[in-house]
Formats: C-alpha cells, sequence, structure tokens
C-alpha cells in the first residue's frame, strides 16, 4: 500500500476568529492526563462525499469546538492552557494506490501510520488525514492531542464532523465550561492517597532500565489483535459471575481473562513473589456528585489500579481476578474524584514538586498492564453521509502491556483486543487468551 499526500492546509472555524481570543485553562483532569497525541483510522466504503464537503463539515464543526481549531500554551499565570485563537485544524489529503478489499482488516503494523498525520512537529491539536482508495474508499485518520478532551469528549467531536457535513444538528451539544465543574469544596476533603497515584515525584534524569526489560532491550514488541467472539465472552461472564448474583460485564470479565492470561504468558507466575496490577481508566461523569453532562469537551477520567500476587492471579479462578476489578472499580466513585479535586487544588502538588503519574513516555508497562476500554464510545455512529464505517482502529503503539478494546465491525457483541508484548512472550499469549482455563 503506496500512500501519495496529495495537499496539506489549515481548516479554519466557519465563524471565522475570535476578535479577542480566549484562554481557557486546562482543568485538573486534563493536566494529569497522557500529555501525547493519539491517532485513531476509519475505513469507509463507497459512495462517500468529496473531500470539499467534508472540509466545509470539518469548519462547521471546528466552530462548534473551537478547542480544536486551538494551540496548547500557558495563561496570564504561566498555567498551561488552550489558546482559541482560530487558527485552525490540519487536514491532509492523500490516495493510496489499492483498493480497500486488499488491505482489509487493516493490522495492527507500522504500515497505518501512514493513514493519518504525524505527530512530529505537530502545533495542532487537531491533525486530519483523509486517503482515497483506488475503489472509491475512503480512510479518515485522526491525530488528536489528549490534553484537550478523553475519548468519549473526541468521539463526541468526530460525530459533531459527521453531523455538520449532513446538515443536521450537532448532538450532544458541546459543553466547554472547565472550570465550574471541578471546583474544589469548601472545606477540601482530601480522603484518599493520590501522591503515587495520578502524582508522582519526578523520574531522575536517566532512569535506570525497566527490570522486564533487562537485557532485551532490543526485544522487539509485537501488537495482536485478540477478537473474543460473543459465544467466548458468554462464557467468560458465566465463569466470573457469582452464583444467582448480577451477571459480570463485559469490560470487567475480558479484563481479568486478559489480566491472567497475560501474566501467565509472561511467566511472572513462576517468579516468586512477583506482583501485578492493572490499571483500568475510569470515566468520572456519571460518577461524580455533581455529574458531568455528555457533551463536556474535556477531559474527565482517573484511574483504578487492581493488584494482586502474580502467582495467586493465575492460579485462583477468573471470578477472583473479577472481585479484585470490582473492589477497586467501586472504590473510584465519586468522593473519591472529589478528594482528587480538593488535592489537586490544594497546592501539594506545586509545593512538593509532583509530575502527573500518566506517563506518555514509557514504553515497558510490565509487570503491569494498562487498559483503555473504548467499548462505549460510539465510533460506529460516525457517518458523512454514505452510511457508517466498515472498519475502525487505534494506531500502531507497540508500548508493551498498553491494551485497548473496543468493539469490532460486526456489531454483534464481540470484542477486538489491540495487545502489544515482547515477541518472546506473544506465543505463549496466543495459546492462552481464547482458552477459558489457564490450566
Amino acid at each position: 500500500m503506496k500512500i501519495t499526500v496529495k495537499s496539506s492546509k489549515a481548516v479554519k472555524p466557519a465563524n471565522g476568529p475570535a476578535a479577542a481570543p480566549d484562554v481557557v485553562p486546562l482543568s485538573v483532569f486534563d493536566k494529569v492526563n497522557f500529555d501525547t497525541y493519539v491517532s485513531v483510522i476509519y475505513v469507509f466504503r463507497p459512495p462517500t462525499p468529496p473531500n470539499a464537503a467534508l472540509e466545509a463539515g470539518l469548519a462547521r464543526a471546528l466552530a462548534e469546538y473551537p478547542e480544536w481549531a486551538g494551540r496548547l500554551g500557558v495563561d496570564g499565570r504561566g498555567n498551561r492552557a488552550i489558546l482559541l485563537n482560530g487558527e485552525g485544524a490540519r487536514l491532509v489529503e492523500a490516495t493510496a494506490d489499492v483498493a480497500l478489499d486488499a488491505v482489509l482488516p487493516l493490522s495492527p503494523a507500522p504500515e497505518v501510520r501512514s493513514l493519518h498525520p504525524s505527530e512530529d512537529g505537530a502545533e495542532e491539536v487537531m491533525l486530519v488525514q483523509l486517503t482515497r482508495f483506488a475503489c472509491g474508499g475512503l480512510a479518515v485518520g485522526f491525530t488528536a492531542h489528549h490534553l484537550v478532551s478523553d475519548g468519549r469528549a473526541t468521539s463526541n467531536f468526530f460525530v459533531a464532523w459527521s453531523q455538520a457535513t449532513r446538515g443536521v444538528p450537532v448532538d450532544p451539544v458541546p459543553v466547554h465550561d472547565r472550570a465550574s465543574f471541578f471546583k474544589p469544596r469548601d472545606p477540601p476533603r482530601v480522603e484518599f492517597d493520590h501522591r503515587g497515584v495520578e502524582f508522582k515525584k519526578p523520574e531522575p534524569a536517566a532512569p535506570p532500565l525497566h527490570a522486564e526489560a533487562g537485557n532485551n532491550v532490543d526485544d522487539e514488541v509485537l501488537v495482536h489483535k485478540a477478537h473474543f467472539s460473543r459465544e467466548f465472552i458468554a462464557r467468560l461472564k458465566s465463569q466470573a459471575s457469582p452464583p444467582g448474583g448480577r451477571p459480570c460485564s463485559t469490560l470487567r470479565c475480558v479484563v481479568a481473562h486478559l489480566w491472567r492470561c497475560i501474566t501467565a504468558a509472561r511467566g511472572l507466575d513462576a517468579a516468586g513473589a512477583a506482583t501485578t496490577s492493572v490499571c483500568i481508566a475510569v470515566d468520572g461523569r456519571a460518577r461524580m456528585i455533581q455529574p458531568v453532562p455528555d457533551g463536556y469537551t474535556g477531559n474527565v477520567v482517573l484511574w483504578a489500579r487492581p493488584t494482586a500476587a502474580a502467582r495467586d492471579l493465575v492460579a485462583r479462578p477468573l471470578r477472583h481476578a473479577v472481585e479484585l476489578i470490582n473492589r477497586e472499580l467501586a472504590r473510584v466513585d465519586g468522593s473519591y474524584f472529589g478528594s482528587f479535586v480538593d488535592f489537586a487544588a490544594s497546592g501539594a502538588v506545586e509545593a512538593e514538586g509532583l509530575v502527573p503519574a500518566a506517563d506518555a513516555a514509557e514504553m515497558v508497562l510490565s509487570p503491569n498492564i494498562e487498559v483503555d476500554s473504548w467499548l462505549r464510545i460510539p465510533f460506529y455512529d460516525l457517518d458523512f453521509g454514505g452510511g457508517r464505517p466498515c472498519f475502525f482502529m487505534p494506531s500502531y503503539l507497540p508500548v508493551e502491556g498498553l491494551l485497548i478494546l473496543l468493539p469490532s465491525c460486526y456489531g454483534d457483541g464481540s470484542v477486538d483486543a489491540y495487545v502489544p508484548l515482547f515477541s518472546r512472550h506473544m506465543d505463549a499469549f496466543k495459546s492462552c487468551c481464547y482458552s477459558i482455563d489457564l490450566h
């Protein structure tokens, strides 16, 4: 597949630049998140609207979401902020020399990076690439900065672009207020420990090699897409759910299964007193005491971190792993989110020189894993007028142990899991990930 870039331009909001650009300080949830770009790829079969119609729709969507036409900078106090200067998003137009059927389904390999703009040297917080295939199919690749919004809010913008292209009202209506939802309580109540959880001391300038990497710093990380059918997930749920109790959710049973499989594939269960944790992103919109509306345009995510002895995790049943996950997810409730806001606003972060624990530079997570669940994000609602996407995927992201879960393109309740592991562990993972019993 050869990709040829035909043009690259700035697309500015349809309502023109603001007379006096606003400066929107990042919220406490924005600042604690990953300071990096995230790239995803949608694929549509023909017919699709012409690029000019998509460009016009993008300009109208940017008028509704001025954050994505702005730039990251600082406010008058030196705090990181979004500058609503209307400079625009980057739009790249490209062609592919093959038909879609020659490359679908796309594999999680370095080549897919050619279907979305590179973040290297980017000033924009949103970059989009339209790649036309020989058959008339279209790939829409996004590269968006995570400090501006979380996955749910970014997806809302994508859907708004498709709605604007079709000429229908934007829904949900974007809510831009990044201040009033996250005010500290009076008096503040820091009820949980946030040091070493959302915040940490800065790493040394030259951190030692991760213990798992050892002398294998050149060991290749492979990304495997594991497909779990609806029938397999039903079997997981039957193993994970308590007798006569509430059925286990798809997310929790799949995460528990993958956590156990990866721990076994890494051989950690034979490593004496090794411990392992799974970091799970938790959306706070419905959990906060003051609920945050669905149309909110920023980040509202914290993390649960269930931890277990590796040997115990693998030896005990799937239900045990689910119970660990349930307990930690329940702990990250409205009180926890409120405690985080109070701690972040207390001055302790600045006084102690703490930095976000979410570190985009960390490339090896073993003995732990991290899970980003996109199961509830409506990727397949994106419709520019020619129908919904036939395929969706995250870009190639070889961060060992960083898993992404998303609904499969079949729309039948099955799940795809993108699993990056060292090549030396991948065969063992593949041999157990489709089995209910690890023993």
